[in-house]
């Protein structure tokens, strides 16, 4: 049976690439850090107690900030993979808190990278960098694309990404980078640009909210699915020889046509609820990103399989379903609804 270890699992794509190793028949291990506030809610569907007969998840505790539990737990664990997820992502936060963004985002993926070469050399590694390292490079953006990047967090992200390279390069590692374009779901974080927007439709459209407040309207992304990018994680880890990829759809629109499609689709005029709060805008803006991933689509043979319209469909039917849930959220989530900024 191989082993995964996730850092990350909490996250969106943590759960579902935990779903999907489980669907494998891997066995997988992921990283958690301590907070006093249950942080595991994306994993209770799938989560067995370790005392189960047949259990096959199990959780840590960890932390990219420490060295030492990494090696302690990458040495114990001897996976087969590791996937290094886990980051501070939010790239508007990334401004007001840039040191400890380096130091998790960037500063974690050696540490990772260090506990896995020296205790598993043959471990397969993926690193989740980020499109936003091509911030204003002109689109398509491929893998030949010259990275110029406009936030804390892209810094902080091209330097694991280098960093990969460099292992890969000077140690032999199977280390592979998904440079993955921006990718939703209904567990998409509240305070990111596409989950605010759904949320606050479904609350809208059933009288809990009165308005939603954005930044920049303007700005053009390549969204997908983010199942389908988890899948593209896996396949990396498959082949033969590692490398870097571009994940994306290839297809880009603006925050504007989010906004539009989603009120659309729960049969409300996006011009009559929604504002625009300055607070919202970045310091130095990432206006389009498009990606060109055709080496994933022919070396992969990865394809995205849900469109544009079809994630918002899905983001916004998954949000009216939890907004209709009898159990309301305690007053201090629901204040989120206001809050975010462009991922």
């Amino acid at each position: 049976m191989k082993k995964a270890l996730i850092s990350g699992i909490t996250g969106q794509d943590g759960s579902y690439l935990a779903e999907l190793l489980l669907a494998k028949g891997y066995e997988v291990h992921g990283l958690k850090r301590r907070s006093s506030s249950w942080n595991t809610t994306r994993l209770d569907h799938i989560y067995q107690d370790a005392h189960e007969s047949g259990a096959r998840l199990f959780m840590h505790y960890a932390d990219l900030c420490d060295g030492a539990s990494l090696s302690r737990l990458v040495s114990e664990i001897q996976p087969h993979e590791v996937y290094n997820l886990a980051a501070m992502s939010h790239v508007r936060v990334s401004f007001e808190v840039p040191e400890s963004t380096a130091d998790i985002t960037g500063l974690g993926a050696l540490r990772m990278l260090e506990a896995v070469w020296r205790a598993v050399p043959r471990c397969r590694y993926y690193q989740a960098s980020s499109s936003e390292m091509f911030g204003s490079a002109p689109p398509p953006q491929s893998e030949t694309t010259t990275f110029h990047p406009r936030s804390p967090y892209a810094c902080a992200k091209l330097f694991a990404h280098a960093l990969t390279a460099n292992y890969r390069e000077a140690y032999g590692m199977h280390a592979s980078s998904g440079i993955l374009f921006n990718h939703e779901s209904p567990r998409r974080g509240e305070t990111f640009v596409t989950r605010k927007i759904t949320q606050a439709v479904a609350r809208i459209r059933l009288g809990l909210q009165d308005r939603l407040y954005l930044g920049n309207l303007e700005a053009r992304r390549d969204w997908g699915y983010a199942p389908d990018y988890v899948h593209a994680m896996w396949l990396m880890l498959q082949q033969d020889t590692p490398g870097d990829y571009v994940i994306g759809t290839g297809e880009a629109h603006t925050v504007r046509e989010f906004v539009e499609q989603a009120f659309q689709h729960a049969g409300l005029d996006w011009r009559e609820y929604v504002s625009i709060d300055p607070r919202y805008y970045r310091p130095s803006e990432v206006d389009y990103l498009l990606a060109d991933a055709r080496k994933a689509r022919i070396g992969l043979g990865w394809q995205p399989t849900v469109c544009f319209d079809a994630l918002v469909r899905i983001m916004v039917e998954a949000d009216l379903a939890q907004c209709r849930l009898p159990a309301e959220a305690p007053p201090e989530r629901a204040l989120s609804a206001a809050t975010g900024s462009l991922v």
